[in-house]
């Protein structure tokens, strides 16, 4: 079968608003900066994408980091591993992180697309798998705020799409303020509920052990990166002082990092992000090697194509439910009963809503 080349690459810059500001212990966001991908080969297939700039000062930046990239594939063939090699191989001397992983991830997420659109497959089908429904938990609310509105908070959550399981941010300066907002929590949504809590990386080792053995018995669905991100040993010590599960990943930027971090124990469970990890071929490669080593996966941020991948994921754990890029969508992924349900449109689903393009387009 003859491949359609690669022929254009066209980036737009958008500004959506949050529906509940994130405030977490490391900082806070008024909106949601994002960088829109459209891949177009010479037969007409669009592939799409979009990646999250962190902050409105880094949206031109990896906006025009996203069209370099892009310059450097018109006329390639379909072909999402040859691109994301050649596009490794090219880039091996100043290698992939920061804005540059972003980059090369949307542009592989956005190849994805398209190469399953061509083959009239939905991603997840693609890939090979069948499962259509992946149990979410709702991650849009929640943050460090006044406690006494997070019972309330976490029930209006839970009640959106008959969700199991939220993720609350902790990380107060006040470690008892902390527990006092899991016990608030907890005695509302009740034992059928699941709760994470997320520290943001905001802990020393020495105040992660403290505080995570101060809530270890609080039944706790998971404690979530209590300290800097690549300090595995670090992770690793406050993983073994517990019970609760220790989970991780969403700043790992390549399947060598994750190897690294299983290697040092820093984990029980990891989730990745699926711009970080290298898209969706460095998201196949971090499955691979939880596969192999018996570890429970979920994913971080970006639901919309998390869910194609975690179906496709031998030991796929919780899709992280966000729906900040829901006002750009033409069709937002279908949360039902506390999980997300696969549609069997071709591609991951992604195709715009126009004119809210147009309205939040800088």
């Amino acid at each position: 079968m003859v491949t359609d080349t690669i022929r254009s690459v066209t980036v737009r810059k958008l500004v959506i608003p949050f529906n509940i500001k994130p405030v977490a212990a490391t900082g806070s966001m008024d909106d949601v900066p994002l960088v829109a991908l459209d891949i177009e080969t010479d037969g007409g297939t669009v592939g799409r994408a979009y990646v999250w700039a962190f902050s409105p000062l880094f949206l031109t930046p990896l906006a025009a980091t996203v069209e370099s990239l892009g310059s450097m594939i018109i006329g390639d063939g379909l072909a999402p591993l040859s691109i994301e090699s050649k596009l490794r191989s090219t880039l091996r001397l100043i290698d992939t992180p920061g804005l540059i992983g972003l980059a090369l991830a949307g542009i592989d997420m956005a190849v994805w697309d398209a190469h399953a659109k061509q083959q009239n497959l939905p991603l997840f089908r693609l890939l090979g798998s069948d499962v259509t429904r992946v149990p979410a938990y709702n991650s849009c609310g929640l943050w460090i705020q006044d406690t006494a509105t997070l019972a309330d908070e976490a029930e209006m959550l839970l009640d959106m799409h008959d969700f199991t399981a939220a993720k609350l941010r902790v990380g107060r300066a006040d470690a008892k303020e902390d527990l006092r907002a899991i016990r608030l929590v907890k005695e509302r949504i009740g034992d059928d509920h699941h709760l994470m809590v997320d520290y943001n990386q905001s802990q020393s080792v020495t105040t992660a052990l403290q505080r995570a053995q101060m809530i270890d018995g609080e039944g706790l669905y998971w404690i979530e990166e209590p300290v800097r991100h690549n300090d595995y040993q670090g992770s690793a010590n406050v993983a073994r002082a517990t019970t609760t599960p220790i989970q991780s990943g969403e700043n790992l930027c390549s399947d060598f990092d994750m190897s690294c971090a299983i290697e040092a124990g820093a984990a029980d469970w990891y989730m990745p992000d699926v711009q970080r990890i290298g898209g969706v071929s460095g998201w196949m490669r971090a499955a691979a090697l939880c596969n192999a080593n018996g570890l429970s996966m979920s994913s971080h941020l970006f639901p919309e194509i998390s869910a194609h991948l975690l179906a496709a994921t031998p030991t796929r754990h919780w899709l992280e439910y966000v729906d900040w890029a829901n006002p750009i969508l033409q069709d937002p992924l279908k949360m039902e009963h506390g999980c997300a349900v696969l549609s069997e449109a071709p591609g991951t689903g992604i195709e715009w809503n126009e004119d809210a393009m147009a309205r939040y387009r800088v």
